[in-house]
């Protein structure tokens, strides 16, 4: 994915790049525009370990943390577009077609958490849906391990 920064400035950070220097304030949100996936929109955040391209997490807007989610998990989620570790500063996704690493999973699925830090799935589990997000794609799209999923500001908020 080679998302280009729109507005509402554009980014110093590329969005597929992670940083030790923090480059704009957390919780910044820009949109971004990529050729295959189209317009998306983004929030800076700082990183943690363990974390790869395209795990789901929850955040804090105010501290600017982030953790992978999992079953049980609360609040405002993202996927992360880099492999943005401790100690790193980097873009999440919030909106948009993003892709995330995801379980066995059919088009039009809902999305729940998973006992695998940052991984989703469709299975229902009660309490584990991530509001705001469908799977548009299975599993299997665009490669092994992951889906592509239409976020729309997406929280988990005990749902399901």
């Amino acid at each position: 994915m080679t998302y280009i920064p729109q507005s509402p400035v554009a980014a110093v950070q590329p969005i597929a790049n992670t940083d030790t220097n923090q480059n704009h304030p957390l919780g910044t949100i820009v949109r971004a525009v990529d050729p295959t996936y189209g317009e998306g929109e983004f929030i800076y955040l700082k990183g943690l370990a363990s974390t790869a391209i395209g795990d789901v997490v929850v955040y804090d807007q105010f501290a600017g943390t982030t953790t992978r989610g999992v079953a049980g998990s609360r609040g405002p989620a993202a996927v992360a577009m880099s492999a943005n570790l401790a100690g790193q500063f980097g873009w999440y996704q919030v909106a948009g077609a993003a892709v995330v690493n995801a379980g066995t999973v059919a088009a039009n699925g809902n999305v729940y958490w998973t006992a695998t830090p940052g991984t989703v799935d469709d299975a229902t589990v009660a309490g584990d849906k991530v509001d705001g997000a469908r799977f548009k794609t299975a599993d299997g799209t665009p490669s092994v391990g992951k889906a592509v999923v239409q976020l729309a500001r997406p929280s988990a908020n005990a749902n399901g």
